[in-house]
């Protein structure tokens, strides 16, 4: 792809950010970005100033170092998850631009006016594309001053709310109350869709806690399950007053119901036992271990 006919000018800049802004402007128009890839700002006794403007796909990928792991007599590499992408391609588009010897005023000149690569349709995943404009951060700082953020997010709210309307909302929901004061303890939250899953993959999970994250500084327990194609989704969520191991018995109790469809009578519940975890992993909490070899007790806990 040959875009030298754009930068083919006469055309004398004032200054050098002059010159850059223009050639980025420049081919914009196309949907091509360029960097700066070097510059010298002073003049010295054999140089004049100049900048150096190149695609965003020029140069090659470096490939990172692997982290290394000291096990005490050798060193053993980490393996990096992967594959990685980049659009590096090593385009050899190249201008560049120079102070004029007699006069501080700039004219740019094209090295080479080759693209190696096809040019997109869209600006969509380009990141000079999407880096803000000098005007547009002006605009956020006077949004800030003036309290809008707070009524941006109040419309957002809003519009999220009026999308959920048209959504399926039959959860499936589990929850007791305090016995002291009749208010909500503990709460389990399932999709329709997630116990589907859980029920079609249902040989591992995966169950992390955060640290009140919320309002009313429960603590959250994410229940995860994992396809055969090591794809993860998530099967429940749980809030939780404390870490006792009585909570996570009821929460896990609460898990396991979710394994059978309202369809099979007690009885035959003993039927479906292969279809529960057969692996659990967490992170060694002190209160959920013994309790899954309780609940779970055909599954392997890590």
């Amino acid at each position: 792809m040959d875009h030298g006919h754009l930068f083919a000018t006469d055309r004398i800049f004032n200054s050098k950010p002059e010159l850059v802004n223009w050639a980025k402007e420049t081919t914009i128009k196309v949907n091509t970005y360029l960097i700066v890839s070097r510059h010298l700002s002073s003049r010295t006794s054999d140089r004049r100033p100049y900048v150096t403007l190149g695609c965003e796909c020029r140069g090659a990928n470096k490939p990172r170092k692997k982290p290394v792991v000291d096990y005490g007599e050798k060193e053993v590499p980490v393996k990096r998850r992967g594959p990685y992408g980049t659009k590096k391609c090593g385009c050899p588009f190249k201008l560049k631009g120079e102070q004029m010897t007699i006069y501080e005023n700039w004219q740019v000149f094209v090295h080479d006016e080759r693209h190696n690569h096809a040019i997109g349709v869209h600006t969509h995943g380009y990141a000079q594309a999407a880096k803000l404009t000098e005007e547009q951060l002006i605009q956020i700082e006077q949004f800030r001053k003036s309290h809008v953020a707070q009524k941006i997010y109040n419309v957002v709210a809003k519009i999220k709310k009026n999308r959920m309307q048209g959504q399926n909302t039959d959860y499936t929901v589990f929850y007791r109350n305090r016995e002291d004061n009749n208010m909500l303890s503990d709460i389990v939250v399932a999709n329709p869709t997630s116990i589907e899953m859980l029920r079609t993959w249902s040989y591992v999970l995966i169950m992390d806690k955060i640290y009140k994250t919320n309002k009313y500084n429960m603590l959250l327990l994410e229940v995860v399950g994992m396809t055969p194609t090591g794809k993860n989704f998530t099967v429940a969520s749980a809030f939780m007053r404390n870490e006792q191991a009585t909570t996570y018995r009821w929460v896990l109790q609460q898990i396991k119901h979710l394994y059978f469809s309202n369809t099979i009578s007690t009885e035959n519940q003993e039927d479906v036992c292969e279809t529960m975890p057969k692996v659990i992993i967490t992170d060694k909490e002190c209160g959920l271990m013994p309790v899954i070899s309780e609940v779970f007790n055909t599954a392997y806990a890590m």
